[in-house]
């Protein structure tokens, strides 16, 4: 067994080779919309962190999530049995998604930063194998018109993060940096779009 952190009432196993917990997968749990009775997806699930949190905030949620790293995807499998949540993992790339198009309310996905040559080095569980466009479009298929997207991203590449979800019909709607401190540049950035949505982004303090 590996190191056991605690979620409020829920354990999360964690393990070596496993991208392990961090401050912007907290503060994405704490912020995406989610609301009672629905279908959530987490697409790089990792050790399923973020379907504990939303389930935490909102029990009863029907629960999916699906990562490439099948010692990931077996992980996140555990930590919902250790849970006693039920759920369905997948192991796969966001491009071969296996769920009917529409299927969710709600995606999530707090994914590697940094692109292939740009010269970050994160590791290689930070270090993108599929891109930025692909994980758009993969959400886009899965929400219904109306569904949210929220995903946390380096601060850096917000611009292209904007116009990507835009090429997929998911508009932004609310917007938050990470920071430390206050006189701290942000670190990261937490987004949140709307399949089919109308024009208008919400920006939220830095700090709370």
């Amino acid at each position: 067994m590996g190191k056991i952190e605690l979620l409020g009432p829920y354990q999360l196993e964690q393990r070596p080779g496993v991208f392990p917990l961090g401050s912007d997968a907290l503060a994405l749990g704490r912020f995406a919309t989610v609301r009672k009775g629905w279908r959530v997806c987490d697409l790089g699930t990792g050790s399923g962190v973020l379907l504990l949190l939303l389930e935490e905030r909102q029990p009863g949620l029907t629960l999916f999530g699906l990562d490439q790293d099948p010692a990931a995807a077996a992980l996140a499998a555990e930590n919902l049995e250790r849970n006693g949540l039920e759920g369905t993992i997948w192991t796969g790339s966001w491009s071969q998604v296996p769920f009917l198009p529409g299927s969710f309310d709600l995606v999530v996905s707090n994914p590697p930063y940094y692109a292939p040559g740009s010269g970050k080095d994160g590791g290689p569980a930070r270090m993108e194998r599929e891109g930025l466009d692909d994980l758009c479009r993969a959400a886009a298929r899965l929400l219904r018109n109306g569904g949210r997207f929220a995903l946390s991203f380096p601060t850096e590449r917000m611009a292209d993060l904007f116009e990507t979800m835009r090429r997929w019909d998911l508009e932004p709607k609310r917007l938050k940096l990470l920071s430390h401190t206050p006189t701290k540049p942000p670190y990261a950035l937490l987004a949140e779009g709307v399949r089919q949505g109308r024009p208008g982004l919400q920006v939220l303090p830095c700090l709370e």
